[in-house]
C-alpha cells in the first residue's frame, strides 16, 4: 500500500482532488445562482476545470526514472485516466445532487471521459505540464462555435450535445479510447 501512496504523492493527486473539489463546488454556487433550468455549460465548465486539474498528474517527476522502473506502467496509466474520468464525474454529480440542480448521468458520463482523454492525448504529445491545452481549446471551440445539426459542427461541439446525440456519443468515445491508448503505451512526452 505504501507504493500507492508514494503514487499519489508524486502523481500530485492531493492537489488535483482540491481543485476538482473546488471548481466543482464553485459551478454548483454559480449554478444555484442563476436558478433557471440546468446549463450545459456550466457542469462542462466544471468538467473541464476537474480535467485541466487532474491533467498535472500524468506527467511524474521524473520522466526518465518512470521509463526506467520495473514495473508494468501500461495498466497502470490506464487505470489512472480512468479513475481520473470516474472521480471527476462522481464529484460533479455529487455536488450538483447536493444543489438540487444535477445535470443527467449520461451526459456528465460522456464529457468526462472525453475529456479525460483529451487530457491524456495532451499528456501524450505535449507533456505533463501541458496536458491541460487540448481539454482548454476544445472547451473554447465548444464555447464559441454555435450548435447546428451538421456533423462536423457536432463534432467540434460534442460537449454541449445532449447526451443522446451520436456524434456527441462517438466522439468522446473515440476520444477516451484513443487518448487512453496512447498515454497507457506512450506515457507522457519529454
Amino acid at each position: 500500500m505504501r507504493w500507492l501512496t508514494l503514487y499519489a504523492r508524486s502523481r500530485r493527486v492531493p492537489a488535483s482532488l482540491a481543485a476538482v473539489l473546488i471548481s466543482a463546488v464553485a459551478v454548483g454556487a454559480l449554478a444555484r445562482i442563476g436558478g433557471g433550468p440546468v446549463d450545459p455549460r456550466l457542469s462542462t465548465l466544471a468538467l473541464a476545470a476537474g480535467a485541466t486539474a487532474l491533467a498535472v498528474g500524468l506527467g511524474g517527476q521524473d520522466l526518465a526514472l518512470d521509463r526506467t522502473a520495473a514495473i508494468g506502467w501500461i495498466p497502470r496509466r490506464a487505470v489512472h485516466v480512468l479513475l481520473c474520468g470516474v472521480l471527476m464525474g462522481a464529484v460533479l454529480l455529487a455536488v450538483q445532487t447536493m444543489g438540487g440542480q444535477p445535470a443527467s448521468t449520461a451526459f456528465v458520463v460522456r464529457n468526462s471521459a472525453g475529456l479525460m482523454g483529451l487530457v491524456a492525448l495532451g499528456a501524450a504529445w505535449c507533456g505533463g505540464p501541458y496536458a491541460w491545452i487540448p481539454p482548454f481549446a476544445s472547451l473554447s471551440l465548444s464555447f464559441v462555435v454555435p450548435l447546428a445539426p451538421d456533423p462536423a459542427t457536432q463534432v467540434v461541439t460534442w460537449m454541449l450535445l445532449p447526451p443522446g446525440t451520436t456524434a456527441g456519443a462517438w466522439t468522446a468515445l473515440v476520444l477516451a479510447v484513443a487518448g487512453t491508448t496512447a498515454y497507457a503505451v506512450g506515457g507522457p512526452r519529454r
